[in-house]
């Protein structure tokens, strides 16, 4: 299994001796779909909780067995099918609640038996404290959740690029979106996006913001323009060279 640790003194932002979260990736896939599922685990209270659950359940069944943890939530980033497929199932199988913010609630017409909609304000699973981040733009509702130092970014920031944009006006949110996430995170944060193309999953944000051409923007006109130009192909809308 592939397992993440953050380095840093107090990452979770707890107090006391508390443990930094464990982070493990499952890579699914689904025909030409490829994508990252992370289970995130307090290592004091063996507690979890799922981000963007799709394709293969036996592989997630399989983590929660042999990382010996509970499922106690489900986080969404956003409601395309390939970040949602598996919630409703999962959520029903361990009996645990659906966390999806308000505005992808209302924009997505996604609903649950379990779900929750969420705005920004935090809270806990165990020990891990949970806050989730408003990034629209590839989608109205999208959110980024910062769980300790490491931050789970969906379809919104890649290690090289970001999510796809429809039209002029998501694109200037994603501007913003990305703005904002340049303000709040720490270098040492870890990015954890739902597809991953060059690099591996737990970039160093320093190193992204580093390389990532996105992230470089002046103003939201020259972002959009970019972001939306002619001639990009379906392969080439996730050709951020």
């Amino acid at each position: 299994m592939d397992k993440f640790r953050a380095m840093d003194d107090d990452p979770a932002g707890n107090h006391g001796d508390a443990l930094a979260p464990c982070v493990f990736l499952i890579k699914v896939a689904r025909q030409m779909m490829k994508n990252n599922n992370y289970l995130i685990v307090d290592p004091a209270t063996h507690q979890a909780v799922l981000v963007d659950p799709a394709w293969q359940i036996d592989a997630i069944h399989t983590m929660l067995a042999n990382t010996q943890s509970t499922l106690r939530g489900i986080l969404l980033t956003h409601a395309h099918p390939d970040h949602i497929d598996l919630a409703k199932p999962l959520a029903d199988f361990y009996n645990c609640p659906i966390w999806m913010s308000h505005q992808e609630i209302a924009a997505a017409g996604f609903s649950a038996r379990q779900l929750i909609a969420i705005d920004e304000t935090p809270w806990r699973v165990g020990e891990m404290r949970i806050e989730p981040i408003l990034t629209p733009g590839h989608t109205p509702g999208c959110v980024c959740y910062l769980i300790g130092d490491h931050l789970f970014t969906g379809d919104v920031l890649f290690a090289e690029g970001c999510g796809i944009c429809n039209g002029i006006d998501a694109a200037h949110a994603m501007f913003d979106s990305l703005k904002r996430l340049k303000f709040r995170l720490r270098p040492e944060t870890r990015i954890y996006p739902g597809h991953t193309y060059a690099r591996p999953p737990g970039q160093r944000f320093a190193d992204v913001l580093s390389y990532n051409m996105y992230l470089h923007f002046a103003d939201k006109h020259s972002f959009a323009a970019f972001r939306l130009r002619k001639g990009q192909s379906a392969r080439k809308l996730l050709d951020f060279v």
